[in-house]
């Protein structure tokens, strides 16, 4: 199997499928450091002539690439070049993938007004970011293998610890109504895991967990854990400035399909989640949350 981008999630990714038993080979610019049972392919996606180094005989892929900017730019060369790319590559070598899946985000979505979103909700992005994963995800849905689509919420767990330092450095601020969706690294790389396994997968599923909550709830929940101050809030306008001019889309995701498709959430809710990383940083006692 190959992860080409094997990053935050695909590195996860990388350990769980190795531990199935599985040969994983993690593609990066340098594949240094990646942890045992991933073989490490050094090549760039947006260098077709570096694919070269690619291993012959490839049955999966997972395409889990990320951006090396916000930039219409660098989505473009990641999302979509990239992957056309890739393909390429694996079709003039005369070899055949017997699955593909490409880790979207739910950014294709413009919803902004608490809606609730499922896969057949209109995907009509309100910005570029959106507008080249839609791209990507043609690119690979009507390709030449079978190709499936995760489209995922905001990714938190080890090691990403921003929220959970911005409740105890008081700096933390919030919009009430904002609706956010997230999934935990572990769902994430456990979920692409369960899609490969799949005999029969549909096109599209959203990769979020079980919960889709208010900011504020999260923000507040966090700080009663740990005992420190609520969250500040704002106004609408600062919540897109904190983002970097990111547009703050509000919605809420449902994961039912990938439920239906016989997945189960390690971490449900954003409880779970990050009851898990708080005792992870010593933040809580390992009893509780």
């Amino acid at each position: 199997m190959l992860i080409a981008g094997c990053g935050y999630v695909g590195t996860a990714l990388g350990q769980e499928l190795s531990r199935r038993g599985h040969e994983v080979f993690g593609l990066r610019r340098r594949p240094q450091g990646l942890p045992p049972g991933i073989r490490g392919v050094a090549a760039d996606l947006e260098e077709p002539g570096s694919l070269e180094a690619l291993p012959r005989g490839i049955e999966a892929l997972v395409y889990s690439a990320s951006a090396a900017g916000f930039s219409d730019a660098a989505y473009r060369a990641a999302y979509v070049d990239g992957l056309r790319n890739l393909l390429d590559t694996i079709l003039r070598r005369g070899e055949t993938l017997r699955r593909a899946v490409f880790t979207s985000s739910t950014a294709v979505y413009g919803q902004a007004a608490g809606e609730w979103v499922d896969e057949d909700s209109p995907a009509e992005p309100a910005g570029f970011s959106g507008a080249r994963l839609l791209e990507g995800e043609a690119l690979l849905r009507h390709g030449p293998f079978p190709g499936t689509v995760l489209r995922l919420g905001g990714i938190y767990g080890p090691g990403r610890t921003r929220l959970v330092e911005s409740v105890r450095d008081g700096s933390a601020v919030c919009r009430e109504g904002l609706y956010t969706n997230r999934i935990h690294r572990d769902d994430a790389a456990g979920a692409i895991a369960h899609l490969l396994a799949l005999e029969a997968a549909e096109p599209v599923y959203l990769g979020v967990d079980e919960e889709p909550a208010e900011e504020c709830a999260v923000l507040r929940w966090i700080a009663e854990q740990i005992g420190a101050p609520p969250p500040r809030h704002e106004g609408p306008g600062a919540a897109s400035a904190r983002a970097g001019g990111r547009p703050r889309g509000s919605k809420r995701c449902r994961s039912e399909r990938l439920r239906g498709s016989g997945y189960r959430f390690r971490h449900p809710s954003y409880r779970e989640g990050y009851g898990a990383l708080l005792r992870e940083l010593g933040l809580v006692g390992a009893e509780g949350p």
